[in-house]
């Protein structure tokens, strides 16, 4: 392929507390919770809430859970997203930057850098690592990488890449990641997949008649599907399961990380392992197709906690499938994508 520096790309993520300690940790979660996108309140009350309940709470046992996973080079997060980069950039044979829509590095850094590397670029091609639309993840990754491309007035294009929850090359890097797990011996297989408020699912319905009003409405063609991350991600574990032959006795979906005590997407991933034991589902393997990159709340929520839960009810063996992360067809994948972008 031949090299080229008119384009670029950046991988974008969620981001991470710069290191495991309780400041850093306070200003990452005051920078996360108080996107309006993630926690929908006016403003004022949003502050409050945030500044004065839930973050001096959480901040010491969020930091506590951050040093239980943190790795030498850092956050596995950002050390993650760094090795899809230098992957995808010895393939792709364009400039490749990252960037996180909390914390470091920023949209503005990663554009900054493209630009000064590459005075000729003409664009840069976005992809937000966040299969489905959220607008907690998806949406608010985008919306705030465009915003600071349109403050900056950068004199390239930006192309983001729309949400890829059931583009076959996708599909086929999760199920070919799972595949060797399932040669050993399993009862169950959970899709674990972060949980949003059902709010956000009326509140994201463009028709406004649709999400969780119409019978089994994931499954009734509908324009809001484009927008539903309750339909999108039952649109992908059916997808991978049907690729892997899964028996429909075999598998089902599931919610966590749930914050606050408002109805969140059911069934809840922390209530399912308590119950799958007790089903006689005593061998499971959980998958968290959501997160591309191994993070806390795989590698702490699912890996530690869920395997403590499920082991305490009943279970006999718990594996947690890693993440894409940099597994070679989620590479393939990526490149491709902008590489047809980028013409």
């Amino acid at each position: 392929m031949e090299a080229r520096s008119d384009v670029g790309v950046v991988l974008m993520n969620l981001g991470s507390p710069d290191s495991t300690s309780v400041p850093d940790v306070q200003r990452y979660l005051n920078e996360f919770l108080m996107d309006k996108r993630v926690i929908d309140y006016p403003y004022l009350f949003r502050w409050l809430l945030v500044t004065r309940i839930i973050v001096p709470r959480r901040a010491p046992k969020s930091a506590e859970a951050y040093r239980s996973i943190w790795w030498e080079e850092g956050s596995p997060l950002i050390v993650l997203t760094k090795q899809l980069q230098k992957a995808v950039q010895h393939d792709l044979q364009m400039p490749v930057e990252i960037a996180m829509r909390y914390g470091t590095p920023s949209p503005a850094a990663a554009y900054d850098k493209l630009l000064k590397e590459n005075p000729q670029l003409k664009e840069v091609i976005l992809l937000p690592l966040y299969p489905h639309y959220a607008m907690s993840s998806y949406e608010t990754a985008a919306e705030y990488a465009k915003e600071v491309y349109k403050k900056k007035n950068y004199p390239f294009k930006l192309t983001v890449i729309p949400p890829y929850f059931d583009e076959p090359d996708y599909i086929n890097a999760v199920a070919e990641s799972m595949r060797p797990y399932l040669q050993q011996d399993y009862d169950h297989v959970l899709f674990s997949y972060h949980g949003v408020p059902v709010r956000h699912i009326r509140k994201g319905d463009i028709t406004g008649k649709h999400c969780l009003q119409v019978n089994d409405c994931c499954h009734v063609q509908s324009p809001a599907h484009e927008f539903c991350y309750r339909h999108q991600v039952k649109n992908t574990s059916e997808l991978v399961a049907a690729k892997l032959g899964l028996p429909a006795d075999k598998w089902s979906v599931s919610f966590q990380s749930r914050l606050g005590r408002e109805e969140w997407l059911q069934p809840y991933t922390a209530a399912r392992l308590e119950e799958l034991p007790k089903e006689g589902k005593k061998k499971l393997l959980v998958v968290c197709p959501a997160f591309v990159s191994d993070c806390l709340e795989t590698l702490e929520e699912i890996a530690v906690e869920g395997k403590h839960s499920f082991i305490s009810n009943g279970g006999d063996s718990f594996t947690m499938i890693p993440c894409l992360n940099v597994h070679p067809l989620w590479v393939q994948a990526v490149v491709k994508w902008c590489a047809k972008l980028a013409g």
